[in-house]
């Protein structure tokens, strides 16, 4: 059957247009292997469609007005890369009004760009090949002006409609994201009972993404950050290779992808089960801005404005805990604070877990409405050379991170079967 999305797609579009959207390539690992596929997602929003070399063409004034590009059946192959849906299954199982082989994309796309007034295409988008074939049937079509053709007058980024749509999660969509972060927030919580010292980051990483597999997920939403003790303080720490310390904290940023829908959860806990007495000085300053973000995610409030406070916070905690020293407001301005805390407060978050839409308008930072999803990750982040500090805060990496619903009312902590607070932790953690 055919999906709201494409129905809703349709409506924004200039009914006397044509979309052009394209699936997402295979990937090469290395020489003749590939990557396991992932779609592209807007293409995916809009069809469902999750096999390569595919491309849908929307024409809200045709009578066919969805008609998909797409592999067709072919028995040989199946044997080797499985089953495919084919022209058929393009219509029968997708809602596709018509379907061809995607050979013959080449040949027809020049009737559906003829006499379209706009056309909207993400061009730049890293298939140079169809940006050549429709560009070419744009030149060709402009040539045979006098013949009656009429090549479209303008391109527009299919993005200005799918993003904007994307950005709203209809209520099946937080079921997926739900689905996705309680799967997450579970691998967690059995990384906090298992962590101990002697253990190698990957085996925290591979009991993780098996929790992930295990509870149905399609795959990690993104490379699983374990970072044991100085680890923490690199914010993108991805080699998983050392050894846990007793004494350290291990930082695990890690979400699960269900249904094409991500969750993005971090969680910092001790390794021992224990918080030391600096750690959790670190800890509770982070977990302190965290929550007063949170409390700001809800209709009407601004991302700018939630980034502001988690500074403000963040600043005063480091100024009483010695590590920035000055008046605050100055240590702001001047932006001192980003020698521990360099990123923003969070990112949207959906199919993509840095997902799409627009975070400002019109050169404002844009308000939040409900059924929009954020990230709220402050982190304070301590290198283990840095000068003049305390000592017993060098090499000390806290990031707190859960997934926000923005509600009518409030917000939705899609994340909060994952314990954050210190006592919590600790009383799962004595399990071990």
């Amino acid at each position: 059957m055919q999906r709201p999305q494409l129905d809703e797609f349709i409506k924004r579009m200039n009914p006397e247009s044509v979309a052009i959207i394209a699936s997402a390539r295979a990937a090469t690992r290395s020489n003749d292997t590939h990557y396991r596929y992932r779609q592209d997602s807007d293409f995916y929003y809009l069809t469902g469609f999750d096999e390569p070399e595919a491309i849908a063409v929307v024409s809200p004034s045709k009578e066919q007005k969805f008609t998909l590009f797409v592999r067709p059946r072919d028995p040989e192959r199946e044997i080797w890369d499985g089953r495919r849906a084919g022209v058929e299954g393009a219509k029968a199982e997708y809602g596709a009004d018509e379907a061809f082989p995607i050979t013959e994309f080449e040949e027809k796309v020049g009737d559906y760009l003829n006499g379209a007034t706009n056309l909207y295409y993400r061009i730049g988008n890293g298939n140079a090949d169809l940006d050549e074939t429709i560009i070419h049937q744009i030149k060709r079509l402009r040539t045979l002006a006098r013949k009656g053709m009429r090549a479209p007058e303008a391109i527009i980024d299919t993005g200005t409609i799918i993003h904007e749509m994307r950005l709203f999660k209809s209520p099946e969509e937080i079921e997926m994201m739900q689905r996705a972060a309680d799967i997450s927030a579970e691998a967690h919580r059995e990384a906090m009972l298992q962590a101990r010292p002697d253990m190698k980051e990957y085996e925290i990483e591979a009991l993780i993404e098996y929790i992930f597999r295990k509870s149905g997920a399609n795959a990690p939403a993104y490379t699983t950050i374990v970072g044991g003790g100085a680890n923490a303080t690199v914010l993108h720490y991805i080699t998983n290779n050392e050894t846990l310390r007793d004494g350290d904290l291990l930082l695990i940023d890690a979400g699960a992808e269900y249904q094409g829908y991500a969750a993005d959860i971090t969680r910092t806990f001790p390794v021992n089960g224990r918080f030391t007495a600096a750690q959790r000085e670190i800890y509770d300053l982070v977990l302190e801005a965290q929550l007063a973000c949170i409390e700001m995610v809800r209709p009407g409030s601004r991302p700018q404005d939630i980034n502001k406070r988690s500074v403000e916070v963040l600043t005063e905690g480091m100024i009483r805990l010695g590590l920035l020293k000055g008046d605050a407001e100055t240590l702001i301005k001047e932006e001192k604070y980003k020698q521990f805390y360099m990123h923003t407060i969070g990112h949207f978050i959906g199919l993509d877990v840095h997902d799409v839409g627009r975070y400002h308008i019109k050169d404002e930072s844009r308000q939040l409405e409900p059924g929009m999803v954020m990230t709220v990750e402050p982190g304070i982040y301590i290198a283990a050379d840095t000068k003049e500090i305390p000592e017993k805060y060098l090499g000390i990496g806290v990031r707190i991170e859960d997934d926000v619903l923005v509600t009518e009312d409030g917000n939705r902590i899609l994340s909060s079967k994952a314990p954050k607070q210190v006592e919590e932790i600790e009383e799962l953690m004595a399990k071990n």
